[in-house]
């Protein structure tokens, strides 16, 4: 057994449903790989369902159930239960291509990477906000291509919607760590920090759902932004200028809108507005053009002007929250109530 494709689920069986439709139609050898599921105490049958499933390819699938406790706990249950020399995590929102996995194999074989990643994408029957949303979490401009862009700012850090390990990094730095949000960042920091050849396979994409609406966008995005701030004390190297904008944009538009009600008379403050309102419509209809060029809508074009600017605030605010918390010394956290629940 090669390969251990390990995914927490909790209260997503729609989803679990979706994910195993697309892996019957994946390519590669049966043999190689196994689809481990980790159950966090669902409640909405998946129990039945998995432990009924018949794969009509020859997929090699097993479940491992556990009380609720989080993705976390579920993914180093999963870890300590595969039979892999390779752990990939994958969310449970996603589907796969049909190459995915052989993609992941010729790379590996000619590269033999101690960790590695994939990007993650919208599938063509997309809603367009999921189509807007990818816009804004995979563009250059959203997230500066972290996300598995080939050109990116900075190291690329793989994450857990698509994130394979081999066997002796978790044997060496340990199972993933306690933090609620950005525990799949803290544990690829982990592992550059180890020594280990972390790589990028930019092919190896899967299609991610993510959030399905503008409010839970906003609650997802804001947790990032305290995730941030957490990370960047478990590892105070990793927090660079680019990532505090968003925090320093909202700071600065406050600091002006305060400015121009107190001495609006006395300094010529328009000026100023002009000029942030110049600059955000330059943005607005860059993202605008590269949208419509990419997804050819215009409906998904003009969502993605909304969710490129929920992007912006909500990670500028969850920095903000996050930051402040930490000054007093206080625990940070964001939206966790039904944050893994069965609505997403």
């Amino acid at each position: 057994m090669k390969y251990s494709i390990i995914i927490a689920v909790y209260n997503r069986l729609d989803e679990v449903k979706e994910l195993l439709d697309s892996a019957e139609r994946m390519e590669g050898d049966r043999e190689l790989f196994e689809f481990l599921f980790v159950d966090d105490g669902s409640k909405d049958g998946f129990r039945e369902f998995i432990e009924q499933y018949r794969s009509a390819s020859g997929l090699q699938i097993r479940a491992v159930y556990q009380k609720n406790q989080g993705p976390g706990a579920a993914r180093n249950h999963g870890m300590r239960e595969a039979k892999g020399d390779y752990f990939i995590f994958v969310d449970s929102d996603c589907m796969f291509p049909p190459h995915w996995l052989r993609e992941i194999e010729k790379v590996q074989n000619e590269h033999h990477y101690d960790a590695f990643g994939g990007p993650d994408t919208c599938h063509p029957s997309f809603s367009p906000l999921l189509k807007a949303i990818n816009y804004s979490m995979t563009s250059f401009i959203g997230t500066g291509g972290t996300r598995g862009n080939k050109k990116h700012v900075g190291r690329f850090y793989p994450r857990s919607f698509n994130m394979g390990i081999s066997r002796e990094v978790h044997d060496t730095i340990g199972e993933m760590g306690g933090l609620r949000h950005g525990q799949d960042m803290d544990y690829s920091m982990r592992i550059y920090n180890a020594g280990f050849n972390v790589g990028l396979i930019p092919d190896a994409y899967v299609y991610h759902k993510r959030r399905t609406s503008i409010p839970k966008f906003f609650r997802q995005i804001f947790n990032w932004g305290v995730a941030r701030i957490n990370l960047s004390r478990r590892h105070p190297h990793t927090l660079k200028v680019v990532h505090l904008l968003p925090a320093i944009l909202i700071l600065g538009l406050f600091g002006l809108a305060i400015v121009t009600c107190f001495t609006g008379l006395i300094f010529p403050t328009h000026v100023l507005w002009s000029i942030v309102g110049c600059g955000l419509l330059a943005v607005c209809l860059l993202a605008f053009l590269q949208s419509l060029g990419k997804y050819h809508s215009l409906a998904v074009a003009f969502l993605s002007i909304i969710t490129l600017l929920i992007q912006v605030f909500a990670y500028g605010f969850g920095l903000l929250w996050g930051g402040w918390n930490a000054l007093l010394g206080k625990e940070v956290r964001g939206f966790s109530k039904n944050y893994y629940g069965n609505k997403k």
